[in-house]
């Protein structure tokens, strides 16, 4: 099944996510190729909430450029099998090596406005990231590790906890959603 259909089938549950895919699949069926590619003004981006096992807690990065703990994830960067990007995502930034799918069906569909920034000494114009969500698990005993260049901390957070660490009101709406999926919080 190609990324188009994985979106396409993709259930929305609110109004929010019929809205939302409904844009990114036009942006799509104007140019599929472009917007895999980062250098278009609306882009894929692929992203995971990674849980425990017991979906007790989730694993977290501090994010350099919007000073934030977020979840994993990063560009599509021309590659079209999403879910194996949020994994390749997922080890990159938290040093993690066994990870896999809770489910492979993506989990939320939101556009999230990134302004425009500085970025490693040169100006990134602002753009929208047309963001696909999965949910992976992963066992807590394994070695973390930041990518220096992207993030500045990893660590396990209890769901219970994840408001006093989520200071961005819209990632802790996605993040509650895929939770509530997923029946973990």
């Amino acid at each position: 099944m190609s990324y188009q259909e994985d979106i396409w089938r993709f259930e929305a549950r609110n109004v929010q996510e019929e809205a939302d895919q409904r844009q990114i699949l036009a942006f799509i069926r104007r140019d599929a190729d472009g917007v895999l590619q980062r250098e278009h003004p609306a882009h894929i981006t692929t992203s995971a909430l990674v849980f425990n096992p017991t979906k007790t807690k989730v694993l977290l990065v501090f994010h350099n450029q919007f000073r934030a703990w977020s979840w994993t994830g990063g560009h599509a960067d021309g590659q079209a099998g999403l879910l194996e990007a949020a994994m390749r995502e997922a080890r990159e930034e938290t040093g993690i090596r066994e990870v896999e799918p809770l489910s492979p069906a993506i989990q939320a569909l939101d556009i999230l406005p990134v302004w425009g920034h500085e970025k490693q000494g040169r100006y990134v114009t602002a753009h929208l990231h047309l963001s696909v969500g999965f949910a992976l698990t992963a066992p807590e005993n394994q070695p973390l590790a930041a990518k220096t260049d992207e993030n500045s901390g990893v660590r396990w957070v209890s769901v219970r906890q994840l408001e006093q660490y989520v200071t961005e009101p819209y990632m802790l709406y996605i993040y509650r959603k895929i939770g509530a999926r997923l029946g973990a919080f």
